[in-house]
């Protein structure tokens, strides 16, 4: 089996999250995850996550380039399809997982499958290519770079209890009120200057 990114003529056999048999690529590290294999993974996962939710969304802290061959678009491996590519929305650096539409084999470029897992998309992979999935994607993404201007303009200290005030007044009947206050606050402070 051919890599559908670098080329190189083998893909090897290994496992992937101890239970997932994958095909990888000793040249660009990628994977190649069957559809079957995912299918029946996946399906004990959401098993065992209704009992304990391990899903963690923040991107705080995390690092991660993507591979160069991100961008590069690709053939399935097993027959020869045009593979379909969904955004990650990662807050500091995007990238694209890629999902044969014929068999469901899904491509992670080195280092996606490590990043979806701790971000806890992993068990969603398949629905990260509905569009109500991006769109909720987007909303988050929008969020989270409000949430880093907001930050970087008033700094980490008041930033953060601005976050939390906003938090605790979300789902307080007279929200309006204190948001006018601050404002008009704010308004007398510049007028004084």
């Amino acid at each position: 089996m051919e890599c559908p990114k670098c080329k190189h003529p083998n893909l090897e056999g290994g496992t992937l999250a101890g239970a997932i048999s994958v095909q990888w690529c000793p040249n660009c590290y990628g994977i190649w995850i069957p559809g079957r294999e995912y299918e029946t993974w996946q399906k004990n996962q959401r098993q065992w996550s209704l009992k304990s939710d391990k899903r963690q969304t923040a991107t705080v802290g995390i690092e991660f380039t993507p591979s160069p061959y991100d961008s590069k678009a690709a053939l399935c491996p097993e027959d020869g399809h045009y593979l379909s590519r969904t955004k990650v929305p990662f807050s500091r650096m995007p990238f694209y997982i890629e999902r044969c539409t014929l068999c469901g084999g899904i491509w992670c470029d080195n280092g996606e499958w490590d990043i979806l897992e701790s971000l806890g998309f992993h068990t969603e992979i398949d629905q990260m290519f509905s569009p109500t999935w991006q769109a909720k994607a987007r909303l988050q993404e929008l969020a989270e770079r409000e949430r880093q201007v907001l930050i970087e303009k008033l700094g980490p200290d008041i930033g953060s209890y601005v976050l939390e005030l906003a938090e605790v007044l979300a789902d307080h009947p007279h929200a309006d009120c204190a948001a006018t206050y601050i404002l008009r606050k704010a308004e007398l402070k510049r007028k004084e200057i």
